[in-house]
């Protein structure tokens, strides 16, 4: 499942007008700041700005050549995925309530930590002439488990943990394989971590072989 570079979902609220050493509500407060001028719309923009940028460095981390038809319509359906390692990428981003000084977002990312989720929210607070503070962060979907898939705290025993496992299991390979095979005719191009020389990804292979014997 790693390999497959799922993306996860959460939900995560912002509070307006001060900022922290931690970006948390809690943190040590270190500045505050007006946010009358904060409207919906210009939050709206902000949020645009940041898919539209991690759009962009997702298809650098892809490696596709978006010139193939095959690699294009990948784009178009949401299926594009890093081929390595990469810094957080957000895939979708919106903000699902405003009523100032508070706003609930929606994201969509992948590779993320706590802290760079919060640190998204001080970020924009700064984009938006002002300061912002993170006072909750909640998954609900993890790959394409969401939260009717998990399992109540009386449920947390091994034969509910079997069961699950067990009922998921067709669901989870069907969703692997359509995650990992790439698109028919889909070119790859060399970058960031994928070190192929002039004769193409087989004699990258061949010498990553190599290596391990």
């Amino acid at each position: 499942m790693y390999n497959a570079h799922l993306t996860k979902e959460y939900t995560v609220r912002g509070l307006l007008g001060k900022a922290t050493d931690d970006f948390c509500e809690d943190g040590r407060l270190v500045e505050k700041t007006t946010y009358d001028h904060v409207t919906r719309e210009k939050l709206d923009r902000i949020l645009a700005l940041i898919q539209g940028s991690h759009q962009k460095a997702l298809v650098m981390y892809s490696n596709l050549d978006l010139q193939t038809q095959e690699a294009y319509e990948m784009a178009v359906s949401g299926l594009i995925r890093p081929m390595n390692k990469s810094p957080m990428l957000i895939t979708g981003i919106r903000c699902l309530q405003f009523a100032p000084p508070e706003f609930l977002l929606e994201v969509q990312c992948m590779h993320e930590t706590q802290k760079q989720l919060r640190r998204l929210v001080h970020e924009i607070g700064l984009e938006l002439k002002s300061t912002a503070v993170c006072s909750q962060v909640r998954r609900t979907r993890d790959g394409f488990f969401t939260l009717d898939d998990a399992l109540l705290r009386t449920q947390w025993d091994l034969p509910s943990i079997q069961g699950a496992i067990q009922a998921a299991a067709p669901r989870v390979a069907a969703e692997l394989e359509k995650s990992l095979r790439p698109g028919p005719g889909t070119q790859l191009l060399p970058g960031p971590g994928r070190p192929w020389d002039s004769e193409g990804p087989n004699s990258a292979l061949g010498q990553e072989g190599q290596v391990r014997h």
